[in-house]
């Protein structure tokens, strides 16, 4: 239920701003009410707390300006959020009616307490193994993996101290060794292993070297903007479809949270019908474009 924006785009809207009035409606009960569900009045500083819990803490706007193109998309990710706050206090009265409010957890904490044991009670059962195994079939290109090599490095500050590498390997030193005394790159601790990389993991110019490589073998000295590099392949890894086996565990997460997330919508659906929500718009310190503005949908019969 919680949304990543960036903070930086709530900013640009003044928390205290009371919007333009939109001709020919009624005013709502108070400036502070931004919608109301049921009988029940929603406050604009409820939302306030909603973005904190969701995004952190918010600073003000400043001088109150905005560059151009800036406005809507604050207002767009603002709408959003806004669908999602009222989305969420609709599954907390769904949570009450259901038994799984405490009379104590009118609060918003609480009532998020109740939504989570709402979303808890989401689980629909373990997918059958016939289910992960035809997902493995239906979805084997989300699987491949293309050819990879096993690599290590040893970088240098200096072009000389790169070549009196290079001269050590030719006379028979160990690669991870001579990469922990002589390599200032993160990795020599480990003896300069950059793990499984494919050839898109790495810079064109590094690929046409470090693919040309068999095991074992050790590369020219590759010189970059930042240092000198020397490269060991230590392992060729062909393309493949990765095993079954080696993906169940994955496919079985993600058809349950497939799963999760459908519930999820039902029952956001269902929380929707039983409800009526309306927005007062003119209240709002943003150009609401949300789900629930006036030109929404009409719910299916």
């Amino acid at each position: 239920m919680r949304h990543p924006a960036a903070a930086a785009l709530l900013v640009l809207v003044p928390l205290g701003l009371v919007g333009a009035a939109s001709c020919g409606r009624p005013r709502p009960p108070g400036p502070d009410v931004v919608a109301r569900i049921g009988d029940g009045e929603v406050r604009y500083a409820q939302f306030e707390a909603y973005l904190r819990h969701a995004v952190g803490t918010m600073d003000s706007a400043g001088d109150g300006g905005e560059a151009e193109g800036e406005g809507v998309l604050a207002s767009d990710a603002l709408s959003g959020l806004f669908d999602q706050f009222l989305d969420e206090e609709l599954l907390a009265r769904l949570a009450a009616e259901r038994g799984l409010m405490a009379g104590a957890e009118a609060d918003a904490a609480g009532r998020r307490r109740a939504v989570d044991r709402l979303l808890e009670s989401l689980a629909a059962g373990e997918p059958s193994e016939e289910e992960i195994a035809a997902y493995y079939r239906e979805h084997r290109g989300e699987f491949a993996r293309p050819e990879r090599v096993r690599l290590r490095q040893i970088l240098t500050d200096e072009r000389a101290a790169a070549e009196g590498a290079l001269r050590e390997l030719a006379a028979g030193a160990d690669f991870a060794e001579l990469a922990r005394r002589v390599s200032r790159d993160p990795s020599a601790a480990s003896g300069g292993e950059q793990g499984e990389l494919a050839r898109a993991d790495l810079p064109p110019a590094f690929a046409e070297v470090i693919f040309a490589l068999s095991p074992g073998e050790v590369s020219r000295l590759v010189p970059a903007d930042y240092g000198f590099h020397v490269f060991q392949v230590t392992e060729r890894l062909p393309a493949e479809v990765v095993p079954f086996p080696q993906v169940r565990g994955e496919i079985a997460e993600r058809l349950r949270r497939e799963r999760a997330d459908r519930r999820l919508r039902e029952l956001v659906e269902e929380a929707r019908s039983a409800h009526d929500v309306t927005v007062y718009e003119r209240n709002l310190p943003f150009n609401y474009k949300g789900f629930y503005g006036h030109d929404k949908p009409t719910p299916s019969p």
